[in-house]
């Protein structure tokens, strides 16, 4: 085993990686609550704008896997530290960039780092809690800092951008990550990959890297574009082939970087069909709420962040209390299936929410719901894709189901606002004011939304089926933590 940690010690283990992790999610939403004040000062266009946000999303999708096998080979605790090191070095280049290149450029690089931080993070939490009751808890603590993180990244992007500078949304991540580091020396014991002495993949390693940076480079692009454009359909094409150069490769080679049979793990391969639809609407709430406030509703860049407190703080409670009780007591299927309901609830009621809408009655109700489903929600369903994974391809597994969300969200949030933008143009070319047409586009956008949310509920509901129910276990006891 990479660690060997018991007790009590375990638990400030946990805390530490949910920092890292944090910080990785924050990243990934702070960023755009500035994007006017770095436009402003670096003379960006509205083109080159976007690659301050796609340099990151490029490099983070394309190396989560590559990122997650790493550490199965060379020690989790070494990789988390190398992407914590890398992640940090780059967010401080991104706080002293004065040119536009530099800046995209210290993306990239942060992006790398982000996606090895957040493969190797789940890994080391599976492999640190192995009792079903303290490994729901713990699962819990890491899904509220998925689930929550990014809204949270909206709120103190608007904060540090008001009150200094949009250079403070990158430098605040130093001393951060040297504290984390630097803790991480103290709690987390060194050793071996437990996949050590195998050798790496290098052909696995290039096809499926590149593969996974074409495809997100053409879903990104995809609407500026165009969907049926060359652009899109040969970078998309090109992706397609090197993944199945890759599957390839994995079927021929000694020891390949994903082992196929990892990929026919019923587990495992159903909850990531639940997470690409599960991201696909959480990116889009995440993403159209904002919007409608802002462009409808006319709220500010801080009203918008203060209106997902409310789902932020349900968030909190479901998933350190609430979501580990529930999976224990009911499963994992239904709590899984239950919590995406409430949340393709939650979507419909955006999806009814009018052009003069009042956030008590038309944003509140549907922000509890989201709160309360993705807070008891991505507990089981991490807990459903990496329970019968072989500890040697923990980290692999755990950047499968990172890859899952990542082009879940990235390919849902792309589709879901092209048929936003169609619906709000052909309303426009009809004579609707602007707010009007706005806002039935991105009800037709929540109604796509919600429906993916009611297939993912019913497929983690009625057709996962765990192989070792949590339920089953006895709880742990109280005087574990």
């Amino acid at each position: 085993m990479t660690l060997r940690i018991e007790g009590r010690a375990r638990w400030p283990a946990l805390i530490l990686l949910c920092l890292g992790e944090l910080m990785i999610v924050l990243d990934t939403t702070i960023v755009n609550v500035a994007l006017p004040s770095i436009k402003a000062d670096l003379g960006f266009t509205e083109t080159s704008l976007v690659w301050v946000v796609n340099a990151y999303m490029l490099t983070f999708g394309g190396c989560l896997l590559l990122g997650g096998r790493l550490g199965d080979l060379y020690g989790h605790r070494r990789l988390f530290l190398a992407g914590i090191t890398l992640f940090t070095v780059a967010s401080l280049t991104c706080g002293l960039a004065n040119t536009q290149g530099l800046l995209v450029a210290a993306r990239a690089v942060q992006g790398v780092g982000g996606a090895v931080v957040s493969a190797v993070a789940l890994s080391l939490i599976m492999n640190l809690f192995t009792e079903p009751g303290e490994r729901a808890r713990a699962m819990g603590v890491y899904g509220f800092v998925c689930a929550g993180g990014g809204s949270i990244g909206v709120l103190l992007g608007g904060v540090l951008t008001s009150a200094l500078s949009w250079h403070w949304i990158f430098l605040v991540n130093i001393p951060v990550g040297v504290a984390i580091y630097l803790a991480c020396l103290a709690l987390l014991p060194g050793g071996k990959g437990q996949a050590h002495g195998q050798r790496l993949d290098v052909a696995g390693a290039v096809t499926i890297t590149a593969s996974l940076m074409l495809a997100v480079y053409a879903i990104v692009n995809g609407n500026a574009a165009g969907w049926t454009s060359l652009q899109s359909l040969g970078l998309l094409g090109a992706a397609a082939a090197l993944l199945a150069a890759f599957l390839s490769i994995e079927s021929h080679v000694a020891a390949p970087l994903v082992p196929l049979p990892l990929l026919r793990l019923r587990n495992l391969a159903i909850s990531n069909v639940v997470g690409v639809l599960w991201a696909a609407s959480m990116f889009a709430w995440f993403f159209l709420s904002a919007l409608y406030m802002q462009l409808v509703l006319g709220y500010d860049a801080m009203e918008v962040g203060l209106a997902f407190l409310p789902s932020n703080l349900i968030m909190a409670g479901c998933s350190l209390g609430l979501s580990a009780w529930v999976v224990m007591r009911f499963g994992i299927c239904r709590t899984l299936g239950w919590g995406l309901l409430l949340a393709a609830v939650g979507l419909a009621l955006f999806a009814l929410a009018p052009t003069e809408g009042r956030f008590v009655i038309h944003v509140l109700p549907g922000m509890l719901l989201l709160g309360v489903g993705a807070g008891i929600a991505l507990n089981p369903l991490l807990l459903a894709a990496m329970g019968d994974v072989k500890p040697e391809d923990s980290g692999l597994a755990s950047g499968v189901v990172n890859t899952a969300f990542m082009m879940g969200g990235a390919l849902g949030l792309a589709i879901l606002a092209s048929l936003a933008d169609a619906r709000t143009d052909q309303l426009r070319q009809a004579g609707a004011s602007v707010q009007q047409a706005l806002n039935a586009g991105y009800q037709q956008a929540f109604w796509v939304s919600a429906l993916c949310a009611l297939v993912a509920a019913g497929l983690g509901g009625f057709v996962l089926r765990p192989a070792s129910p949590p339920s089953a276990a006895a709880p742990s006891h109280p005087g574990a933590v």
